[in-house]
């Protein structure tokens, strides 16, 4: 497919003897965000991690354009890895850092700008992201969402072109799961980002994604648009969407 970013092929993951993926297999399309619901452990996470090489698979490809970062060796993967930003569950900020420095981080690390270059890096992300005047905080003075919003913005430092959200929603209000939802939507339309999100947020889900995959069992047991998801009439999707974050029945 020309205009998949990601495709993954018969992936297979078990942990002792447990099946976690399962014949798992995905084109995600460029440009666009792809949601990824399910119930709790049937291996949303454990995929995320495979994507950018978290996690190596038992078989199967994972192709990140025309790399297969199953084969990759770790300099290899580490210059597909420069493709992807990450935003995780709870933002992982290193506590002993101000925001600043935790979102200069990864421009320290892999990129060649000077002292004065990386501020004006750090400043224009904290702008992006609604974090104007917070570059001094530490961690621990900022609320849920404003960890969530220094996390994205540490996830744009280096200028991706695939983003990827773990639970970007958990923990926070009603109100702010709007605003990071929507600064999440704005951010990828603005900046034409792959987006791949996992999440128990079905109303998120619905108004973030292009397209929603459902995983059970470690497959993909339905695609489409949020239309096409919403209007399904396969009784394990409808139940899936009536019951919420309580899940579907047992998947075929």
């Amino acid at each position: 497919m020309e205009h998949a970013a990601i495709t993954v092929k018969n992936l297979f993951k078990s942990f002792n003897g447990q099946n976690i993926l399962n014949d798992l297999s995905l084109l995600i399309p460029r440009r666009q965000t792809t949601v990824i619901i399910g119930r709790s452990g049937d291996g949303k996470s454990v995929f995320l991690k495979h994507l950018i090489g978290l996690l190596k698979p038992d078989r199967g490809q994972i192709l990140i354009g025309k790399d297969d970062i199953t084969v990759l060796g770790e300099a290899a993967l580490n210059r597909v890895r420069r493709k992807f930003g990450m935003l995780f569950q709870d933002a992982a900020l290193f506590d002993s850092m101000t925001v600043a420095r935790n979102v200069a981080f990864p421009l320290r690390e892999h990129s060649r700008l000077k002292p004065k270059e990386i501020m004006e890096q750090v400043l224009f992300r904290l702008d992006q992201v609604g974090l104007n005047g917070a570059e001094n905080k530490m961690p621990s003075e900022l609320s849920g969402g404003m960890r969530k919003r220094a996390g994205l913005a540490r996830a744009l430092a280096l200028d991706p072109e695939i983003m990827l959200v773990d639970e970007p929603t958990t923990g926070l209000d009603p109100i702010m799961t709007q605003a990071i939802n929507q600064l999440l939507k704005e951010t990828q339309a603005r900046l034409n980002l792959t987006s791949v999100i996992i999440s128990h947020d079905l109303r998120g889900a619905f108004y973030l994604a292009h397209s929603i995959v459902m995983i059970s069992k470690g497959r993909v047991v339905a695609q489409g648009s949020p239309e096409e998801i919403k209007n399904s009439g396969d009784p394990f999707v409808r139940q899936f969407l009536e019951a919420g974050l309580e899940g579907p029945p047992e998947a075929s």
